[in-house]
């Protein structure tokens, strides 16, 4: 009997799911970049946070998804760590476009975006990733993201351009000033996440026309600058793995049905789509 571990890691929090003859154990732990922790600070921090939790298992095979793993050199960092964790255990590194991949579009073809924090999108044709478009970050692209998002809810509080309502909604909701916000986003650590966290904002106060604008400009400039370049868009379905898309599931609803694209899967985490995709 296969005794399956499914990982699905970003930089804040990386979630592990045992399969064992059909019943499943979640297990959270700090997210592994490989971009900042060493093979041996990886291991340390599974054997710390992992390795209890399913102590009992005896692993046969691991399907690991992470950020950071287009690059080469990051897979074998990871693949190096988890060789000293379970030493013999067949292992798939794999990026996170293809996590949301297999989890959204199983094994049909579709085009499968990623709008959380950041984003992404790829068309994927049942088996592998054909197309990618470039993601350019959260300076240059991240379009639709929550990084994207909360940058601009940010602008129209800063320039003053939310009307007295909203203005006070913000100062209630985040008691924080102009001086505090440019020394977080130029000066700070990990400004995408703290760009990021000002998108709740909108969610909060979803029916007045400025925050319905820039949700929808938002998401219109993910689906123009990626889905457009994408012929398969057209034809195929498009599905959307995240916490923004989850968010505004009728957003993209609406520019779905503006533009006669076909609106596939909503998902607010790759994980289930994942285990229902190796679990077979």
């Amino acid at each position: 009997m296969a005794v399956k571990l499914i990982a699905d890691s970003g930089s804040t929090k990386c979630e592990w799911c045992l399969l064992v003859d059909g019943k499943k154990k979640t297990v959270l732990t700090q997210g592994i970049s490989p971009y900042f922790l060493t093979e041996e600070q990886i291991v340390a921090l599974l054997q710390k946070e992992l390795l209890p939790k399913i102590k009992h298992a005896t692993v046969s095979e691991i399907y690991y998804y992470g950020t950071g793993l287009a690059n080469p050199a990051n897979v074998k960092i990871i693949k190096g760590a988890l060789a000293k964790l379970f030493p013999k255990v067949k292992a798939e590194i794999n990026h996170d476009l293809m996590g949301i991949a297999r989890a959204s579009c199983g094994d049909e073809k579709g085009i499968a975006c990623i709008l959380g924090t950041g984003s992404n999108s790829c068309y994927y044709n049942g088996k592998k990733i054909v197309k990618n478009s470039p993601g350019l970050g959260y300076v240059l692209g991240d379009e639709g993201s929550g990084a994207y998002l909360g940058r601009k809810v940010i602008q129209y509080y800063l320039y003053k351009t939310f009307d007295d309502d909203l203005t006070s909604r913000f100062d209630q909701r985040f008691q924080t000033s102009s001086s505090e916000i440019l020394e977080s986003v130029y000066k700070k650590p990990l400004p995408n996440r703290y760009l990021a966290s000002f998108a709740i904002f909108l969610a909060e106060n979803r029916g007045h026309y400025m925050v319905e604008n820039i949700i929808e400009d938002g998401l219109n400039d993910f689906f123009f600058n990626h889905l457009y370049k994408y012929r398969e868009s057209w034809t195929l379905p498009i599905h959307f793995v995240g916490s923004v898309g989850y968010g505004f599931k009728d957003v993209l609803q609406n520019l779905c049905d503006t533009y006669e694209l076909e609106l596939g899967k909503v998902l607010k985490n790759p994980m289930p789509g994942l285990i229902e995709y190796h679990n077979k």
